[in-house]
């Protein structure tokens, strides 16, 4: 097991060393400075800024399923199904074609 998380560990970093990384200064009052501190030190971080993209990706994944619950709330009240034609699938494909087209012309 400990093998694993070393490895983990040395991929993510090599991830990180691949990715530019941006310098970000936050004001903190002492009393979240020392919260954040302690978290890093209890919580198994190796620093305040994997705290911070911790935080940073669990608000994002929380936002995703948020959207997503919102999606399938609006296809669950949009009525009842209909079974998809042929014509409904040759309209997707030319709306396909027609993105793939100007992407490419914008190239």
């Amino acid at each position: 097991m400990a093998e694993n998380d070393k490895t983990c560990h040395t991929i993510e970093k090599k991830i990180q060393r691949n990715h530019i990384m941006k310098s970000m200064n936050i004001s903190l009052p002492d009393t979240m400075r020392d919260y954040i501190e302690e978290q890093v030190a209890q919580g198994g971080y190796s620093s305040v800024s994997e705290y911070f993209r911790e935080l940073v990706r669990q608000d994002q994944k929380q936002r995703a399923n948020e959207r997503l619950q919102t999606m399938l709330l609006e296809g669950l009240n949009s009525g009842n199904a209909t079974e998809m034609t042929a014509q409904d699938w040759e309209d997707i494909r030319q709306a396909v074609r027609e993105k793939t087209n100007k992407r490419q012309s914008a190239i």
